[in-house]
């Protein structure tokens, strides 16, 4: 591969229909999004990851997809989507996109044709049973939304799978023709320019398709036939799954073949991330300390993706019931602010009481953490959510870029999303326009810490190391790097304290200050380093020129 720039990438997630309205429908558009570049430019962002932008009845949020190979009207069309391409490679960001194949919406074209005629040569490119399957009531994603996984189709006379909503039938990935197609899907998508995809529900798409058959193992050869299209079509183009796996399948994902990764180039690390999310429920860094000494060493070229908030819920599935249950209480105690009996569907910020000094320790957290960070559009300003919207929706309101009544998103009266409009995390007290002018809001915290990061090239490409010391609050771990070498500090706890970080110094330099929550003066004693209550600090040993 030429070109590893995902090694120390920032990547941005957006959802195009609550980002910008250009022309005042209440949606979100690409012309919209275009005009809000020199903001991510700004920001530090490297890599924007789109959610679906295909058409789509948009009852999952774009996942339901009725045409791979187009544009959803309301943000555009494929010209505007062009547009973008190149206005973004003006300003050296790249753009990443969902490739959300693992089911349809039941408006695609395929389902339709499939569902009419048992002879259609699209019969066979879903999962059919023609009795009540045994696991009708099995494997369902959302099970207090829709407790079946599998629906009978009048039309049909057939029952149809669907490990996701009803109106979502899964494709039969086993069907080579299927595996052809979304091939090709991608490689359309990168011949207009897009620099990788997110892979949306990886172990479904590669799991056994066959009704009533026992297990079988996952058929990663899947992800092998797509990196190669990858590689073949443009070679630094990227794939980023989304699997929540157990830990012995992680390299799996990944591959192997001559000491580097063969399949997948990015996962994302949801085990780190449920980990984060105990650690800050309990003020105990343990849990974090843990996972790091635990992650599986990585072929080469390979790399975790990190985050604290993604689009969906705040998945804590893997985590056990008591240690869930911590969460719960610290994050989503009201039952109405979690989802799927598993996660929470809350924004960060509220979750953290709103308190800036958790919140930037929280994110300089994620920032040194080994892997690249992905952060969820209007993270940087401390947005909350909506609980009165449904499911995960209460997390995917408009940008709140100015007070306006409509946030600056639109100027339609009724956008198509409400904006938060009272309480602490409304337009009027939450917004791009008045953090701007604040050089000590969050967004311009962000704007630091992310130029910052893009200096310390050690973080997404060197060895972490975790040093045990200190008390149980307190993260300490090393990054080392050809480049150099880092030495980072986070107080998960209110509580100031002082460290001895028992590091060797470097006798040919000075440790110098990065980066940290308060002005600690320039004389550092790595035996004696002190730490403010949910403070941070970011020090050099070492630069190799």
């Amino acid at each position: 591969m030429p070109n590893r720039w995902y090694r120390n990438a920032v990547i941005y997630s957006l959802d195009v229909g609550t980002f910008q309205d250009s022309n005042a429908d209440g949606f979100g558009d690409l012309p919209g999004l275009i005009s809000r570049l020199d903001y991510l430019s700004r920001l530090g962002v490297t890599a924007v990851w789109l959610n679906p932008i295909h058409p789509s009845p948009r009852h999952d949020g774009g996942y339901d997809v009725a045409d791979h190979y187009n544009i959803d009207p309301r943000f555009g069309n494929l010209g505007d989507f062009a547009e973008l391409l190149n206005q973004a490679d003006e300003r050296g960001l790249r753009i990443l996109l969902d490739l959300a194949v693992n089911h349809t919406s039941d408006q695609h074209p395929w389902f339709q044709a499939a569902r009419a005629d048992p002879a259609s040569p699209f019969r066979d490119w879903y999962v059919w049973s023609e009795r009540e399957p045994a696991e009708r009531w099995d494997g369902g994603v959302f099970p207090d939304v829709e407790p079946e996984s599998w629906s009978y189709d009048e039309r049909a006379q057939a029952w149809y799978r669907h490990r996701f909503y009803r109106f979502e039938p899964d494709l039969n990935t086993s069907h080579p023709q299927v595996r052809a197609e979304i091939r090709k899907i991608a490689a359309f998508w990168l011949r207009l320019g897009v620099s990788g995809f997110r892979i949306d529900a990886a172990p479904f798409l590669i799991e056994n398709r066959n009704p009533g058959q026992t297990y079988r193992r996952p058929d990663y050869q899947f992800l092998r036939e797509l990196r190669d299209t990858l590689s073949w079509r443009k070679g630094d183009a990227v794939l980023l799954a989304e699997a929540n796996v157990e830990d012995g399948d992680l390299l799996e994902y990944f591959g192997q073949a001559d000491g580097s990764a063969s399949r997948l180039l990015m996962l994302f690390a949801f085990r780190l991330n449920q980990a984060i999310m105990l650690a800050l429920a309990r003020q105990n860094a343990a849990p974090i300390r843990h996972i790091l000494r635990a992650l599986p060493d990585l072929p080469a070229h390979a790399q975790w993706a990190t985050f604290l908030r993604n689009h969906d819920e705040v998945d804590l599935g893997r985590l056990s019931p008591e240690e869930r249950q911590d969460v719960f209480t610290a994050f989503g105690p009201d039952p109405d602010m979690q989802a799927y009996q598993r996660g929470i569907r809350r924004r960060l910020a509220p979750m953290l009481g709103g308190d800036q000094r958790r919140l930037r320790m929280a994110y300089s957290l994620l920032f040194t953490l080994p892997g690249t960070p992905v952060i969820r559009y209007g993270d940087e300003i401390g947005m909350g959510e909506d609980l009165a919207l449904p499911e995960r929706a209460a997390i995917r309101t408009p940008m709140q870029w100015s007070s306006m009544p409509t946030a600056g998103f639109s100027d339609s009266d009724q956008p198509s999303v409400p904006p938060i409009r009272t309480g602490p995390y409304s337009l009027d007290r939450v917004n791009v326009t008045d953090q701007r002018r604040d050089p000590d809001s969050l967004l311009m915290w962000h704007e630091r810490m992310l130029h910052t990061l893009r200096e310390c090239e050690e973080i997404g490409t060197g060895e972490h190391e975790t040093i045990g010391t200190g008390p149980p609050a307190v993260l300490v771990h090393r990054v080392t790097a050809p480049s150099g070498a880092m030495l980072f500090l986070h107080n998960l706890a209110p509580q100031p304290c002082r460290i001895a970080a028992r590091v060797p110094p470097d006798p040919d330099e000075q440790p110098l200050n990065i980066a940290a929550d308060t002005d600690y003066g320039t004389a550092i004693d790595l035996e004696a380093l002190d730490l403010e209550g949910y403070g941070y600090r970011w020090i050099r040993l070492r630069r190799t020129p």
